[in-house]
């Protein structure tokens, strides 16, 4: 029987699910993790980082983190146009979480590594 809390319960109206929703494509959590470890990064310098980006996907998705208020865009008046893009306290607020993501991901690709050697 379920419980009256899971049947009314909404897993869209939670603080997890809208914190998922903010960081939900597939390249929203390395352009964030980009700023946060290189700080002020130009349009082409943020491309060549995250390699087999598109500008298409690229662009949209840092309208998306400007929109949402993680990001900030600063134009420069020159020719060729320049931009650069950084982090809001918003934006740097959740390089906590993606930073612990990072560690975990790092201590497991060590011990996958560490059993595949023990396997040969």
């Amino acid at each position: 029987m379920i419980s009256n809390y899971i049947k009314n319960a909404d897993f869209e109206d939670t603080g997890f699910s809208y914190t998922l929703w903010l960081i939900n494509e597939r390249h929203k959590p390395v352009i964030l993790y980009c700023l946060m470890e290189f700080g002020t990064v130009r349009f082409n310098e943020m491309r060549r980082y995250l390699k087999k980006v598109t500008d298409k996907t690229l662009s949209m998705n840092l309208k998306v983190l400007e929109r949402d208020g993680l990001i900030v865009r600063k134009e420069y008046p020159q020719i060729p146009p320049k931009a650069e893009y950084s982090l809001t306290e918003r934006g740097k607020s959740l390089m906590k979480i993606l930073d612990l993501l990072c560690v975990r991901g790092e201590e497991n690709l060590r011990r996958r590594h560490f059993r595949q050697t023990e396997l040969k």
